[in-house]
């Protein structure tokens, strides 16, 4: 809001200050206009990019018991027209080093070893079409499919070096069915909906998961979503858990106790038997 100054009143009989001011008035109203015209139209053109494509998960927690064996998760969402669809899983990541066992006098060894970092724990991916006629530095960009992967290396190594380790890491990952060994199928359902499912096994790390979304036309992604989940141990196994990571020595102090004295007990049975 303006604030009132003091002005001189032009004298009587001289309409030109006026038709000045009446001037400047309707630029600035013109002005004002065009702005918020354009502040509506950004906004507009932001809403319908991001409406080009809508996904969500059936579930936003993965609870880990007891008796857990693996579980699927549905995602499903739609588009606003043509497109492939693809969708990437990773899970939390950390540090893994990848070493090389070699025959040495007889014995097996580790003779060379490479740490990467950021390593997701957990990747699966899945794509409605095959993705050949993309640009490999779209995929690359967006870590859609196996060979994308950022996996790379906290020291600096030979690139031979590099590529056989992150292949012996990728399949360490797969034989622990931490990582798919193939792209998963995203089916629609008509023109404008899709869904896929995603397995996570039974020895799944615990962790906040990203399930990220792609829309891709004419080789290039035009529209993306990210959306979190959550793998948490619940109940008993979450306590028993809990008091084997805060308290590890009296976690192996009770463990060893209970060893013992299910041992001395299994011998007064067979004494009496």
């Amino acid at each position: 809001m303006s604030h009132p100054t003091a002005t001189r009143s032009p004298p009587q009989g001289s309409p030109q200050p006026v038709r000045r001011s009446r001037l400047a008035a309707a630029l600035a109203t013109g002005l004002l206009a065009l702005v918020c015209l354009w502040a509506g139209a950004a906004a507009v053109s932001r809403e319908g990019w991001a409406q080009q494509l809508v996904a969500d998960l059936s579930s936003h927690l993965i609870a880990i018991t007891t008796g857990f064996t693996g579980t699927e998760v549905v995602l499903f969402g739609a588009v606003d027209g043509p497109g492939d669809v693809a969708v990437v899983v990773q899970g939390p990541e950390g540090e893994v080093t990848v070493r090389r066992k070699d025959r040495v006098a007889g014995l097996w060894i580790n003779t060379e070893s490479l740490e990467f970092g950021r390593v997701p724990a957990f990747y699966g991916y899945a794509v409605s079409n095959s993705l050949e006629q993309v640009p490999p530095a779209v995929l690359q960009r967006h870590e859609i499919g196996l060979d994308h992967v950022r996996l790379l290396p906290v020291e600096e190594a030979p690139a031979a070096k590099v590529a056989e380790f992150r292949a012996a890491l990728i399949r360490s990952k797969q034989r622990a069915g931490l990582y798919g060994t193939g792209a998963g199928e995203v089916s629609f359902l008509g023109q404008r909906l899709f869904r896929t499912s995603i397995y996570f096994p039974a020895n799944v790390p615990t962790g906040i998961y990203t399930v990220g979304v792609f829309l891709i036309r004419d080789g290039d992604v035009v529209s993306a979503q990210t959306t979190p989940l959550s793998v948490s141990k619940i109940g008993f196994s979450a306590s028993i858990y809990e008091f084997a990571v805060r308290q590890s020595v009296l976690y192996a102090l009770t463990g060893l106790t209970l060893a013992v004295a299910a041992g001395w007990l299994a011998g007064v049975v067979f004494r009496k038997s």
